[in-house]
Order: C-alpha cells, then sequence, then structure tokens
C-alpha cells in the first residue's frame, strides 16, 4: 500500500499540481476569502490538479513506455493503469463536492477548468489547438477565486487575460522539452507544428505580455511593487529569450517560472481590483 501510495503520488504531477492549488490559495487571499474558505479552495483547485496529472499518467501510459519514460509509475510498472485512472476520476470527483461548498458558480467554473485540463490529455494536445485548454483552464483560475466570495463576483477581463498568457507560457515551456519524444509517438499539438524557435518566441512573448497586463491591468496609481515587478518581468523575458537561442536548460525553466511567478505576485496585490 505505501508502495502504491507513493507511486500515485509520483503520477499526479505533484510540483505543478501543488503550484497551481498555491495561486489559488493566494487568489483566495486577495479577494477576501476567510481562512477556511481559502483552505477548501486551495484543497479543491488541488484535487482537480492531481486528478488532471493522474489522467494524464493512465492515458499516456502506452506512449510512455515506448520512449522509456522511467520517471513515470506507471510507465515504469510501479502501479497499474487501472488504479491510476479510478484514482483520477475518485480526485475529480472530490474536487468538484468540495467545491460546491463555494458555492454552485464557483463548482461550474472549477468543473470547466478541470474538463478543459482533461481534454488536453484526452487527444487535444496532439492538435493544432493543443494550446485552447490552458488558455481556458488558466483563464479560469482568477474567476473560480472571485466567484467563491461570499457574494460571487466575476473576475477582471485583465485578471482572465493575465491568467491565460501564463497558460500559453506553461504550454510551451512544458511541452519544449519533450518534443523529440512526442514526434516519435505520433504527439503534434501547436509548438510541435511551429518548431523550438517559434515556441520560444511565443514564451518569451506572452511572459512579456503578462507583466505589461499586470501592471497596466488594475486602475488606480501604480505602486512601487508593481514598478518593479513590471521590471523584474521584462529583465526575466529578455534573460528567457537570450536562453532560448540554447537547448533547454533546468535554468531556463528556473528563469521562466521565476518570470511566472512575478506576475502571479502582482496579481496577488491586486486586491478587490481583481473583480469587474
Amino acid at each position: 500500500m505505501p508502495r502504491t501510495a507513493a507511486a500515485l503520488a509520483l503520477s499526479s504531477h505533484p510540483g505543478p499540481s501543488l503550484a497551481v492549488s498555491a495561486v489559488s490559495a493566494v487568489l483566495g487571499i486577495a479577494v477576501g476569502l476567510d481562512p477556511l474558505h481559502v483552505a477548501m479552495l486551495g484543497v479543491a483547485v488541488l484535487l482537480g490538479q492531481l486528478s488532471v496529472g493522474l489522467s494524464n499518467d493512465w492515458i499516456d501510459a502506452a506512449r510512455d513506455r515506448a520512449v522509456g519514460r522511467t520517471d513515470k509509475p506507471v510507465a515504469a510498472g510501479l502501479v497499474g493503469v487501472g488504479t491510476v485512472r479510478t484514482a483520477s476520476f475518485v480526485t475529480a470527483a472530490l474536487a468538484i463536492l468540495l467545491t460546491l461548498t463555494l458555492g454552485v458558480p464557483a463548482t461550474l467554473a472549477h468543473t470547466v477548468f478541470i474538463v478543459s485540463a482533461w481534454t488536453y490529455n484526452l487527444g487535444l494536445k496532439k492538435t493544432p489547438v493543443s494550446v485552447l485548454p490552458y488558455i481556458l483552464s488558466f483563464g479560469l483560475l482568477p474567476m473560480v477565486a472571485t466567484l467563491s466570495r461570499p457574494v460571487p463576483a466575476v473576475a477582471a477581463g485583465w485578471a482572465i487575460a493575465l491568467g491565460s498568457l501564463l497558460g500559453v507560457a506553461a504550454h510551451f515551456a512544458n511541452v519544449l522539452p519533450d518534443l523529440d519524444d512526442d514526434a516519435r509517438t505520433g504527439v503534434a499539438g501547436l509548438p510541435h507544428r511551429v518548431g523550438r524557435a517559434a515556441s520560444g518566441i511565443v514564451i518569451w512573448g506572452s511572459l512579456a505580455a503578462g507583466g505589461i497586463v499586470a501592471f497596466f491591468g488594475p486602475t488606480g496609481d501604480k505602486t512601487p511593487l508593481q514598478w518593479v515587478g513590471l521590471a523584474l518581468t521584462l529583465l526575466l523575458a529578455v534573460s528567457i529569450a537570450v536562453g532560448l537561442r540554447r537547448p533547454p536548460t533546468r535554468l531556463l525553466f528556473q528563469l521562466i517560472i521565476a518570470a511566472a511567478l512575478v506576475n502571479v505576485v502582482l496579481l496577488s496585490f491586486s486586491g478587490s481590483r481583481l473583480l469587474a
């Protein structure tokens, strides 16, 4: 049992799952949720993300075996496909049930978020519109938070746009290291079709655009934090552009994550300006 639990945890893509969950909790704090509802929001989003990660490893099991992905527990034979499939459905159901405690509007938004991410795993990743689930799901994340308020509210357009831009960057950055493996197994999403160089430009452009949206989107006077955030984002974007002239490295992806985090911090400090 402990071995199976550990394998399931690794199959859930825990890093990205925890990161998205943390962002949702930060957004919950920013829009004024009380600690209990912030916790429920964070756990609900975490469960949803775990279901997405588990479904990815279950659906891609044969492909991962074909390319020798020994870092994937299913491909390495550490846990059965059926077990991972069941866990993915259970965590998705729990995510939606827990979100119901935050209200029907938040539940509807979160359900669309999860379904969108699942459609990527189920086949959209192999199409020219592979980026669409990322645009939709990441764009909905601020909305899940604002709709969780005692009086549900729609998120500001700029916050939705920023989420979508971060989703675009996440998609291209996530695929970039696997372009060759994906090509051998018939996966031809948008990054594969435009190539490594163009994908790098998209990552750079979406992060830079995200920084600009995070700065100019909220109304009112700009704070020193916003000015620093804009400068940091643009500096990181330039560093990423330089790094993308070479094969992807760990440092490059750390720079991408850093730029995304700066945008998230700017988003979280917007408070009531996150509301439409």
